[in-house]
């Protein structure tokens, strides 16, 4: 796997009992009535995401992931024993990308696996050939965290019998893939929920678009989140329309701003630039937005809360600047805001 040459300068520490364990939904709340923190030179506002389109300007697009969450997760039996497999991207030559993490909640991830490791799920077998994307050790040094794996038997028909949402060890419980799906998951693919897009409701849509605001789709398939501090992000497949290029090129010819759903859409649109203006574009990124290569189109960033020292933390400061990005995460962790992928959001207007 990769290593990040540059590390996020954010500093913090989240409370420990800040990672959300179950949708606002089971929570007894609404998708939408998740918090927002809205950061900008003007200073921080404490918000509900309902409010997004209050904070926006009428000529501005906010860009969508329209990746589908696909079931990821399987219980296996491997050389130690019961482990679980996150199964992240189908490749070209038939083979998987897969992590190995532990049984029974996959709460850390496995990083002493081999190559010729064989692992059994429901009459398939997934047999680690190499680390992936390239060998080499993780920024740890304490081994492969993401493996390309061959598979012998019907992958696909097990996954669907008996595969769950990818899920880690701060939920209360397990949940139904419908959880992780947003109102703009229409195109199947992502091993991991594009969790920056769930908290939007059609009424929300309906009000931003009622605005003046205009909402624009993407796709990116997004693979495993579960990264190390220090480590890249994985080659993901992307596509950016030629109907997206022309409105994103539009606003910004007006003057508007382009706002990003989440650091995928970010990479999607970061990965489809030529010159100055975005244009149609399908295929892998490996590309890393980070303040040494920062955005050219992404002006504003709507975003959940990332773990320290990760690329997706890098991003944000990339589009939002490093003080921005400080301020707001001291005010995240001062006013108690939930992490991760059932969490609470920020709007970040730099």
């Amino acid at each position: 796997m990769s290593v990040l040459t540059e590390s996020p300068s954010t500093v913090f520490r989240p409370p420990p009992d800040a990672f959300a364990p179950a949708p606002a939904e089971a929570r007894g709340s609404e998708r939408d009535d998740v918090r927002l923190l809205v950061a900008s030179p003007d200073g921080i506002v404490h918000a509900r995401f309902r409010a997004l389109a209050d904070h926006l300007r009428p000529g501005d697009v906010v860009v969508v992931n329209n990746s589908a969450t696909v079931a990821g997760e399987l219980d296996a039996v491997g050389p130690c024993g019961a482990a679980v497999l996150h199964l992240s991207t189908p490749l070209s030559d038939g083979t998987w990308v897969v992590e190995v993490r532990t049984a029974p909640d996959a709460a850390r991830s496995v990083l002493d696996a081999a190559a010729g490791d064989a692992f059994t799920a429901g009459g398939a077998t997934l047999t680690l050939r190499e680390p992936y994307p390239r060998p080499g050790s993780s920024p740890s040094g304490r081994g492969n965290r993401l493996w390309r794996v061959g598979v012998a038997g019907d992958l696909p028909s097990v996954l669907a019998r008996t595969g769950r949402p990818i899920a880690y060890g701060y939920l209360d419980r397990r949940y139904p893939l419908v959880a992780y799906q947003s109102v703009f998951s229409t195109v199947p693919g992502s091993a991991e929920m594009p969790s920056a897009g769930r908290p939007f409701t059609r009424t929300l849509v309906t009000a931003l678009v009622s605005r003046g605001i205009a909402v624009a789709p993407i796709t990116l398939h997004t693979g495993l989140s579960s990264q190390e501090a220090g480590e890249a992000p994985q080659p993901e497949w992307f596509s950016v329309s030629e109907a997206t290029a022309r409105l994103v090129n539009a606003v910004r010819a007006g003057g508007g701003r382009v706002v990003a759903v989440g650091t995928t859409v970010t990479r999607a649109l970061e990965s489809a630039v030529a010159g100055d203006r975005l244009e149609a574009r399908t295929g892998w990124t490996e590309r890393v937005v980070s303040p040494a290569d920062p955005p050219r189109v992404v002006s504003g960033l709507v975003t959940g809360w990332h773990d320290p020292q990760t690329s997706h933390l890098l991003l944000v400061e990339a589009v939002a600047g490093a003080a921005l990005t400080q301020a707001a995460y001291d005010a995240a962790v001062a006013e108690s805001y939930l992490w991760h992928e059932f969490g609470d959001s920020a709007l970040l207007l730099p």
